[in-house]
């Protein structure tokens, strides 16, 4: 049997949304262990996303407080502006392409340079600057030190993504 896509009109039947906290609150008791009034969902650790189980389903909180807030369903997706998966501010969320939402990560643990955007050729010892959009990457080119490739990279992220371009 399939489960019914959750509506705006459950949602609220449920759970209470504070924009401001960015916290749900249960309306009634979805189990015996729940009381009306409790925090709704819990911390997955694997992710880091706050989920709220709903009729046998689990829903990302950011994901419902779209849905409670507007009514529908956000596409493509949502972006932490602060990049905490935890902050479910309504002001801290926004919609977003896969590349925005990209752009707004920061510099991935396996980045030697020190810089988003920046790895240094082993052949030559200069350091390449590239940026990615739509699932290509765009070669920005390179340069005799690590500053002046991450220059070139925040540049074209600023112009890329605006409000989204993360450098750090």
């Amino acid at each position: 049997m399939k489960k019914s896509k959750l509506t705006q009109e459950r949602l609220h039947e449920l759970l209470r949304y504070d924009p401001h906290t960015g916290e749900f609150h249960w309306l009634q008791r979805p189990s015996y262990v729940v009381q009306p009034g409790d925090v709704a969902g819990s911390l997955n650790k694997t992710n880091g996303y706050w989920l709220i189980h709903i009729d046998g389903r689990n829903y990302k909180a950011h994901q419902l407080a779209w849905l409670y807030k507007t009514g529908e369903w956000c596409r493509p997706m949502i972006d932490h502006a602060d990049c905490d998966r935890t902050n479910n501010r309504w002001k801290n969320l926004r919609r977003a392409t896969s590349s925005a939402n990209a752009a707004n990560r920061g510099r991935p643990r396996t980045n030697v340079s020190g810089f988003k955007g920046v790895h240094q050729r082993r052949d030559t010892g200069k350091w390449r600057a590239q940026i990615w959009k739509d699932g290509r990457a765009i070669y920005l080119g390179q340069f005799s030190t690590p500053q002046e490739a991450h220059a070139a990279y925040v540049a074209k992220a600023r112009e890329l993504f605006g409000e989204f371009a993360r450098s750090e």
